[in-house]
């Protein structure tokens, strides 16, 4: 049984090109980086920080706490030396378990391969151990093992998230083409919007970006709404530090943040789709919705702030021909009617971007699954007499 109490190291995942924003994230719970690296940092924490860590994360994917190092020459020595290791400290024999393991060793042709010979190693442990094992699978509802090997490194964690942390568990209805939370949150991060000034989201889809503002504005943290994570699953876990953290977590909810958040959209589905998903979040009293055309959303004129679009981009939905235009009128609309605010275009399609007309001072950049993405910065400059 593992004490939750002893530090150790452990690795935050993020996606590529979002480790700034977890570094931020984790500083400001008090956690120093020992590392960083382009897809994620270590720091050093204890089982029960980690529970804190997963509980608070926006922009995280994983949270994975080393128990093992150690040098593996090829496939032929996995068993051996994942059946040495204890297993019996971290997993109850009546638990369940899986595997997950990213591979680069000139043995392996596919980490089903580690997969395989690990649990092959756990079960036999147990079997001498105790005379009967645990059960195994694939998904990630019990104890999760992290298995990191490339050339003859081999590093095995216990990853304490399970399912990805990028996924916030509020949005119930997607809708088409949805940025994932984790992306929205970070992408929110390197406006620097400071949530005391108003957050315009025209084209708002099922809304992601519109809660995810004022989930950050009313700090409510992703752990809110979820119950489940593999740390649940470790020997020496206990139910009630888990609870006490989410009632802490409750606790700093700022309920009425006195923010300024508007999301517009032409579908009336996608508002539809987009209310549901802030009522399940509880932030639907603190997003004003409206359905039309982007260049009749609202914009107040004090204070200004942040306005944000996230159109197609002909990737995976609309037409070519139309999203010239509509990216022209996005570049018309800032200028005519946002003087003074910061504007914010987030696209995979750079030749679109030109078609905005105006010129960039930033080009931040992100993926977007696969695709390669920026989010561009327009400074809409106040002119005489606006300010």
């Amino acid at each position: 049984m593992l004490d939750f109490n002893t530090k150790g190291k452990v690795f935050i995942t993020c996606k590529d090109r979002s480790v700034s924003y977890l570094e931020q994230e984790i500083r400001e719970l008090g956690f120093f980086p020992v590392e960083v690296r382009r897809t994620g940092i270590e720091i050093l924490a204890s089982l029960e920080e980690c529970m804190d860590l997963n509980l608070h994360l926006r922009t995280a994917s994983h949270v994975l706490y080393e128990i093992k190092s150690f040098y593996l020459r090829n496939a032929d020595d996995i068993y051996r030396r994942f059946k040495a290791i204890p297993w019996e400290d971290y997993l109850d024999v009546d638990g369940y378990f899986s595997v997950n393991s990213v591979a680069e060793n000139e043995s392996i042709t596919t980490p089903l391969i580690v997969n395989v010979k690990v649990k092959d190693a756990i079960v036999d442990r147990f079997r001498e151990l105790k005379g009967r094992r645990p059960d195994s699978g694939s998904d990630f509802s019990g104890l999760v093992i992290q298995v990191y090997w490339k050339e003859t490194q081999a590093i095995v964690y216990l990853n304490t998230s399970g399912e990805t942390l990028a996924k916030h568990g509020y949005r119930k209805i997607p809708g088409k083409a949805p940025m994932m939370e984790a992306l929205a949150a970070a992408t929110i991060f390197a406006t620097e919007w400071n949530t005391r000034v108003p957050f315009i989201n025209p084209m708002c889809g099922s809304g992601t970006l519109a809660i995810e503002a004022a989930l950050i504005a009313s700090k409510r943290y992703p752990g809110l709404y979820r119950e489940h994570y593999a740390f649940q699953h470790i020997l020496g876990y206990q139910a009630e530090t888990f609870l006490a953290k989410k009632k802490k977590l409750e606790n700093k909810v700022i309920h009425d943040p006195g923010v300024t958040i508007i999301a517009s959209d032409i579908s009336l589905q996608a508002i539809s789709f987009a209310q549901e998903n802030a009522a399940f979040a509880g932030v639907d009293h603190m997003i004003t919705f409206q359905t039309g055309d982007f260049a009749e959303t609202e914009i107040p004129e004090k204070p200004r702030g942040v306005i944000f679009f996230n159109p197609e981009y002909g990737e995976r939905l609309g037409d070519l021909g139309e999203l010239e235009e509509t990216y022209k009128r996005m570049g018309d609309f800032m200028k005519q009617n946002c003087a003074g605010y910061r504007g914010y275009i987030f696209t995979g399609n750079m030749d679109l971007a030109k078609k905005v007309g105006l010129k960039a001072s930033r080009r931040i950049e992100f993926w977007n699954g696969t695709i390669d993405c920026r989010l561009l910065k327009y400074d809409m400059y106040a002119g005489k007499g606006t300010e």
